[in-house]
């Protein structure tokens, strides 16, 4: 397996950068995640790290060097991450839980599979065409499907999402894949402070006629520009892919093939978090779900 990956993260014009972003591989497989922690909510940034550090736990664990079933583990792995985070609010008796979007992609028998939740996206960018590309959790893209061709309905606030990890309601998820990847596919992680700045085809510009190690830094500082002094966080992963004879137009891409079987490389800073958390059973964290919901209901909260 070849790779070149190359990833940005700035905190914009906002006070706290709340997103969260990593990698990991093994001999036969690797993960790349990115999570955009959610203002409006306590400690995103927690929700976004607790996020990835569950699913990297996880990837370690499965990966032996391949995962067993991919579609099998990403739904896991969410859920997982969401888990993880309710366990974290519920240690701290925290009446708002702390919440995050999610996007995860593997790359494994030279094919690659997504699993998203929010609207942090996915680009799958192949000779200049955009391949696939992740439709967001929200109420504007939802109402865009639903009343295409049709006039007269109302606007709908592109940033209020309908689900999230970390918030008492099940995440709703989508899993993708695999797509069979071919030399110089480009596959890219973002979070919205990125998309909502740049256009789709200045995007697939970028990525198509750059190195991924000029295509972010350059991606990032345009987002940046155009969003002024209130831009939001701009993150960004970005993979080119390298079949075994392909030419890469990165240097220092990563090849696996000599990675003994047990070893297992991670950019996710493990143990950045230590929430202390004891294992909860399905029914403990069902039973704190209904108080959490409960006291939203009393204060008369209305959110994600």
């Amino acid at each position: 397996m070849k790779f070149s990956v190359f990833q940005l993260s700035r905190k914009g014009g906002r006070k706290v950068n709340e997103d969260r972003m990593g990698y990991c591989y093994t001999r036969g497989a690797g993960i790349f995640l990115l999570a955009d922690g959610m203002g409006g909510h306590p400690q995103g940034e927690v929700a976004a790290q607790l996020a990835l550090q569950a699913i990297s736990e996880l990837f370690q664990k499965e990966a032996k060097p391949e995962l067993a079933d991919v579609g099998t583990f990403l739904s896991a792995a969410l859920m997982a991450a969401h888990h993880r985070i309710l366990r974290y609010a519920i240690e701290k008796g925290m009446l708002d839980s702390p919440r995050t979007t999610m996007v995860a992609a593997v790359l494994q028998g030279g094919a690659v599979s997504w699993i998203h939740c929010g609207d942090s996206r996915l680009y799958l960018v192949r000779q200049g065409e955009l391949l696939a590309r992740t439709r967001d959790h929200s109420f504007h893209e939802q109402r865009q499907v639903e009343k295409a061709g049709l006039k007269g309905a109302a606007p709908i606030n592109r940033n209020i999402l309908f689900t999230c990890l970390g918030s008492p309601t099940k995440p709703v998820f989508e899993l993708a894949g695999p797509v069979s990847l071919q030399q110089g596919d480009r596959l890219m992680l973002c979070s919205d402070g990125l998309w909502t700045s740049l256009s789709e085809a200045d995007i697939i510009d970028q990525l198509q006629h750059k190195a991924v190690s000029e295509a972010v830094p350059d991606l990032v500082d345009l987002a940046l520009q155009q969003g002024g002094e209130t831009s939001d966080n701009v993150t960004v992963l970005a993979v080119e892919w390298e079949t075994p004879n392909g030419f890469a137009t990165t240097r220092g891409s990563i090849s696996t093939d000599s990675i003994s079987d047990g070893v297992f490389a991670s950019t996710v800073q493990a143990g950045w978090l230590d929430s202390g958390l004891e294992d909860m059973d399905d029914a403990a964290i069902e039973r704190s779900i209904a108080e959490i919901n409960e006291a939203i209901r009393r204060s008369g909260a209305k959110k994600v």
